[in-house]
């Protein structure tokens, strides 16, 4: 079964924020977040079919069996995700869920094997030890996280730089990072602030990541590398191995 994560899923973790400080937010003013939201998540998958699209096409680059497999598995999820947006929004979703809804789990290695197909072989770098590889994660919500990590990274990372994904348990935790070769910036920092949404699109992709991370008890962290680049941390409560 496919996961279904549609703006209801993003949208759940405002409400928490506002009530939390005693305020209530307009209708109109939901209406505006989920036009946003909507606009931005729309923009994922479309650049995450066109990338995968170009590089099925692109006769230079060299494919495996294994890369055709997670472009295949990517795509698909991608355009479940494009369905699933287009039926919350000819439904209306206006209301914030207060909760995340419940979604198949599957094994984080297969997640990341979808998101580094992003990723040309020659800039790509993934890893996962044996026991974060096989932690279960929500379906949904860890690929729609992953992919727009890995998005960001590729869109303003360096056009040639390297892009990382790794996994291991740390503690009680299971972390992801995924890393490219720019910089931690004052737009980033700003971004992982917020507690709301920024007005108009500039950080709410980080946001909505955010928000998705928040509904499975962990959280997003920022961290510069040495000699340079920046990594974004997500930080999972672990559960128990896929058997």
């Amino acid at each position: 079964m496919r996961a279904r994560h549609g703006l209801r899923g993003l949208l759940r973790g405002l409400s928490r924020t506002e009530s939390g400080r005693g305020a209530r937010r307009p209708p109109e003013a939901d209406s505006e977040l989920l036009l946003r939201v909507l606009c931005h998540e729309f923009r994922t998958p479309v650049s995450t079919l066109t990338s995968l699209t170009r590089a099925l096409a692109d006769e230079r680059r060299e494919l495996t069996g294994a890369d055709r497999r997670a472009i295949t598995e990517l795509a698909r999820d991608q355009a479940v995700h494009l369905q699933s947006l287009l039926r919350d929004a000819a439904a209306g979703t206006g209301a914030l869920a207060s909760t995340a809804q419940p979604e198949p789990t599957v094994s984080l290695a297969a997640i990341m094997r979808e998101a580094a197909a992003l990723v040309p072989a020659g800039r790509r770098r993934a890893r996962a030890t044996r026991r974060a590889g096989s932690c279960p994660v929500p379906a949904g919500r860890t690929r729609q996280v992953l992919v727009n990590l890995v998005e960001n990274a590729l869109r303003h990372g360096p056009t040639d730089g390297q892009v990382g994904l790794y996994a291991a348990l740390r503690g009680s935790d299971l972390s992801i990072l995924v890393t490219d070769e720019g910089r931690v910036d004052d737009a980033l920092l700003a971004a992982m602030r917020r507690t709301t949404p920024a007005v108009g699109m500039s950080g709410l992709g980080l946001w909505i990541v955010r928000q998705l991370v928040a509904a499975d008890g962990g959280v997003l962290r920022v961290h510069r590398l040495r000699p340079r680049g920046v990594a974004l941390e997500v930080l999972l409560p672990m559960a128990a191995p896929v058997l």
